[in-house]
């Protein structure tokens, strides 16, 4: 939106330039002043501060060719214009109404109403282009991601930063503290919740970088890789097992050991003619988080014997003969042909 004081402000004579001034050499001409002016290069001068607000709006202004063609329009028609409030006809001017009113009906407003075109400063593209190659970025791990300076709206908050960290997998399970090393060597404790998951990402609030003129600190990003466990696999607060067990244990039944993660096994009962595939629970054994405790999922799986000697090839003849002679596809074949 038009602001009334681009009348007071001559931003060419901010920047230096003439208003004719092509969109390269406007460019150049603001970064030789960023450079100059920005609070990194003037630690505590206020002056340099307020010097710096003032290019960053002109340039923003400036560089928007839409925001350009209304600012010109605006100094066009005189710095001291005045414009009087509907319903006042001859009397002095009626304050931001009296202007809206006009510059609606000039810049797109509707019916003459208040004008509806904004007027921002956006921040990324040139501007982040422009600061990032002046004052540098990060490297290694880190990469530099959001922030900076708002141009003139106050403090600015400090660039967020992106981190990564690979943790095995009782560790994500169980939660630990764990230091990171910043590309310039400093090192960030970060504590690693229980039950984290792969790929989660976590906030470190005030971590990243500081703002270049007295705002808040901007946060590292960290996203987390856990590495596969060679046992266990994870859904959702549980924690799955495959647990091979004999021919006669699933045919006869049986005490089993199945193992736990960063604890002792304990002792499942197997039922007698348990298939292949079922499932046993042990509540409590999984993962625990501030949000509940999930189970151990213990999977049945029977092994077969791939050798067999001739007396145990002769035994499993026999009992194929005492078993009764059905067909366990027989229901799945049934179902297939509708």
């Amino acid at each position: 939106m038009a602001s009334q004081d681009w009348f007071d402000k001559d931003f060419y004579k901010v920047l230096g330039v003439s208003k004719d001034v092509s969109e390269a050499e406007l460019k150049k001409t603001y970064r030789k002043l960023a450079r100059k002016y920005h609070p990194d290069s003037n630690q505590g001068d206020a002056q340099a501060e307020a010097k710096f607000k003032e290019i960053s709006e002109a340039h923003s202004v400036l560089s928007d060719p839409e925001q350009r063609k209304e600012y010109d329009a605006i100094r066009a028609m005189g710095g001291g214009a005045r414009f009087t409030a509907p319903g006042n006809a001859g009397g002095n001017a009626g304050g931001n109404a009296g202007f809206e009113d006009v510059f609606g009906g000039m810049f797109g407003g509707a019916g003459g109403g208040r004008g509806q075109q904004q007027y921002t400063f956006q921040q990324g593209g040139g501007y982040d282009d422009i600061l990032g190659g002046l004052f540098g970025g990060q490297g290694g791990r880190f990469g530099q991601t959001s922030g900076g300076y708002r141009g003139y709206g106050g403090p600015s908050r400090g660039a967020d930063v992106n981190a990564s960290a690979t943790i095995d997998f009782l560790t994500a399970t169980q939660g630990d503290t764990i230091t990171l090393q910043t590309s310039d060597g400093r090192p960030i404790k970060v504590k690693i919740p229980a039950g984290v998951a792969d790929g989660q990402k976590i906030k470190l609030r005030g971590k990243g970088q500081p703002s270049p003129d007295g705002g808040e600190a901007g946060d590292i990003i960290l996203t987390v890789t856990v590495r596969k466990h060679p046992v266990f696999e994870r859904e959702g607060l549980n924690l799955r097992v495959n647990v091979p067990v004999t021919f006669v244990e699933a045919a006869l039944g049986a005490t089993i050991e199945v193992p736990t993660l960063g604890g002792d096994p304990v002792k499942l009962r197997v039922a007698p003619g348990t298939p292949s595939g079922r499932v046993l629970r042990v509540k409590g054994r999984g993962v625990k988080t501030a949000k509940g405790v999930g189970d151990l999922l213990a999977v049945v799986q029977v092994a077969v014997p791939s050798h067999l000697n001739s007396a145990a090839q002769e035994a499993l003849e026999k009992l194929r003969e005492a078993l009764p002679d059905e067909n366990p596809r027989e229901d799945l074949l049934a179902k297939a042909r509708g």
